[in-house]
């Protein structure tokens, strides 16, 4: 990913906060079929590895699992982003010399990726995931609410992967390389925007 060193994210526990905030991410492999993707609700296990390691299952219905591929593969973690128009911009009104341009946080993960469909290891996969989604809800649903041998039989539907982390790029992009003025305009445009997440934009972007 193209990172000037203004949006550049260096901290990996900002990282890794992001990675768990965006909840999901699209896991792309490069294979003999070309390139290949598929959006998928994604557990980090940040004490696993250097950088973490990644957990997930694909439908086995799914081809991406089945095709080798070339490289390591990369999951894309996407964040909150918005479209920036000049109108706010005080440098606008002094010198009309700006252009439009988009704010937004992600984050790319790079490694080799193992798919496997031992019901053992699966069933870890989807405990840890739905706990962590689960755990906010008042009323928690968990995978031993269902029968065992309803779990067992969908189990046979999926094929769990895991990524050991090589590298990761982190970028936050939320108008760092403007003025405070024009800064303070973007927050004040954002804020008041219908979409909700451009409000969340809003609060991301460095005051003063």
């Amino acid at each position: 990913m193209y990172i000037p060193p203004a949006f550049r994210i260096d901290d990996m526990a900002d990282i890794h906060r992001t990675m768990r905030e965006a909840r999901s991410a699209t896991l792309v492999t490069a294979t003999e079929e070309g390139l290949i993707g598929t959006l998928l609700p994604i557990l980090l296990d940040e004490s696993e590895g250097r950088n973490g390691t990644l957990y997930a299952h694909v439908a086995r219905a799914n081809p991406q699992w089945k095709l080798v591929p070339f490289s390591e593969a990369m999951a894309i973690f996407a964040a909150p982003e918005a479209y920036v128009t000049p109108s706010w911009y005080a440098t606008k009104q002094e010198t009309h010399r700006v252009v439009p341009t988009w704010n937004y946080v992600a984050v790319h993960a790079y490694g080799p990726v193992e798919f496997f469909d031992d019901a053992d290891r699966l069933f870890d996969v989807i405990t840890r995931l739905t706990d962590l989604h689960e755990e906010s809800r008042r009323d928690r649903w968990a995978v031993a609410d269902a029968p065992a041998e309803f779990i067992k039989a969908q189990l046979k539907g999926i094929v769990g992967l895991r990524m050991p982390i090589t590298r990761l790029d982190g970028k936050r992009k939320m108008s760092q390389n403007r003025n405070p003025a024009d800064r303070a305009g973007v927050i004040d445009g954002l804020s008041k925007s219908d979409r909700p997440e451009d409000r969340v934009v809003a609060s991301l972007v460095p005051k003063g």
